[in-house]
């Protein structure tokens, strides 16, 4: 039996990742990409957005990849809820999780969803208590959680407010969002080990761009000071419309292959999930940005012999 230490990958490439892709994703390749990240053993998977079609035409076919995705056991599909409206049509599908979001900065708030944080937060009560009549588990982000492209430093009063609302609210995991890539390791520990004394009863996650190439220092830096759940997206999609420059998400296949090498258990078989990078390569027809795909895990690592192991060039 493994006695490994245990992480969740949380994926977020369905929704987070291809949102702001200009190159309409089919839907019927959405529901394939899903299905496969279902079978690669990732537990919780971020599958859309009930967000108005104009604002994200991407995702405009949100209740149809939930009416028709394989839902498998053990597998928590969440959705990410921007309002009340939103909400009445998540609460239509078979999503398990609603997810709130509020930037932490008020400038990338109000370019984010027009609003300031406070009418943001004032909305969630409402879609909480309609979640919690429909059976659903809330997860919430804290977005600029670790600085802002247009105020720099961010306020950790305002993340505290912020996680105030989500612990009054049921919310069981916050996401700490590093939205454009600014977080560094010693800042990403100060932040967790607050947040963990003030709110020990959410369950903190990270979710960290690779903008200057930080990613996954700061993966290491968040477990190092107590997180399990890590964000991210298949081959390193994403990024930020309203923050200029923002990378994408950090890569799944290499957050599984870093917490792997560490000796903990993700529960992801990597040749499974080879195959759903391999999906999201031929749809956008580019290379991915993650670099476990293309040269495969080192060759000590369990299962990591032979050219199986990375997408074939």
């Amino acid at each position: 039996m493994d006695q490994r230490e245990q992480v969740t990958i949380y994926e977020v490439g369905p929704r987070d990742g291809l949102q702001f892709e200009s190159q309409f994703f089919p839907t019927d390749r959405k529901i394939e990409l899903i299905n496969l990240l279902s079978a690669s053993g990732l537990k919780k998977i971020e599958a859309t957005s009930f967000v108005h079609p104009k604002a994200v035409p991407q995702l405009r076919d949100a209740a149809e990849v939930m009416a028709r995705i394989d839902k498998q056991a053990g597998v928590t599909y969440s959705v990410l809820v921007p309002n009340l409206k939103g909400c009445q049509a998540a609460l239509a599908s078979r999503a398990d999780e609603f997810t709130l979001f509020v930037s932490a900065s008020p400038t990338h708030n109000r370019k984010n969803v027009g609003m300031s944080i406070a009418d943001s937060l004032a909305g969630f009560p409402e879609i909480a208590r309609l979640a919690s009549e429909a059976g659903k588990s809330l997860r919430g982000y804290v977005i600029t959680a670790f600085g802002c492209p247009y105020e720099g430093a961010v306020s950790l009063d305002n993340v505290r407010r912020i996680m105030e609302v989500y612990a009054r609210l049921g919310v069981r995991e916050a996401s700490l969002g590093d939205t454009t890539g600014m977080a560094n390791p010693p800042q990403v520990q100060r932040l967790v080990a607050e947040l963990r004394r003030g709110f020990p009863e959410v369950n903190l996650a990270a979710h960290f761009h690779d903008s200057r190439g930080t990613g996954l220092v700061n993966t290491y830096a968040a477990f190092a000071a107590g997180v399990r759940v890590f964000d991210s997206s298949i081959g390193g999609l994403g990024g930020c419309p309203f923050a200029k420059g923002a990378a994408g998400n950090v890569p799944t296949e290499d957050t599984v292959n870093l917490c792997e090498e560490m000796g903990l258990d993700t529960g992801v078989d990597f040749d499974k999930l080879l195959q759903a990078a391999a999906l999201v390569r031929e749809v956008l027809g580019r290379e991915l940005a993650s670099g476990t795909s293309r040269v495969g895990r080192p060759r000590w690592s369990p299962g990591g012999q032979g050219e199986s192991h990375c997408l074939p060039a």
